[in-house]
Parts: structure tokens; sequence; C-alpha cells
């Protein structure tokens, strides 16, 4: 299950990132996939107006911490 979150997190790092740099110049590879959420969330979002990049910039940052979490959680072998 770690590994999933983890993936999940990779994602959305990915994806905010995008994101932001779709919002701020045209970003057109894998636009469907890795633009989903700026081209699809944040326009029907009211709360995001006026506030696009730091919406992609904290989906990317909670994807970094769901990443650093699950790293922290890792069970250490044995010394």
């Amino acid at each position: 299950m770690r590994k999933v979150i983890q993936a999940v997190g990779v994602l959305s790092v990915l994806i905010g990132v995008s994101g932001a740099i779709d919002h701020l110049w045209y970003q057109p590879f894998l636009g469907i996939i890795l633009n989903s959420f700026n081209r699809l969330v944040v326009p029907h979002v009211t709360a995001f107006e006026g506030y696009e990049l730091v919406a992609n910039l904290a989906l990317a940052a909670v994807g970094a911490s769901l990443v650093l979490a699950m790293e922290v959680m890792r069970p250490r072998g044995r010394v």
C-alpha cells in the first residue's frame, strides 16, 4: 500500500508542476494526463480564481509530502 501512495504522490508532483508550467506557458507534452488538474479542476473551483498557479504548486507540495511521509514510514532493516 505504501508504494501505491508513493506513486500517487509522484503523480501529484508531476501534475502540479506540469500544471504550473501550463499556466505560465502552453505546455503540450502529455497535456491530457499531466495538465488534467490545471485544465479540468482549477477552472471549475471558484476558490482557485486568481490563484491558479498557487493551486498547482500546492498540489505538487501535497504530492511531495506524501512521498516523504511514506519514505519516513518505511521499515528499516536491522543494523
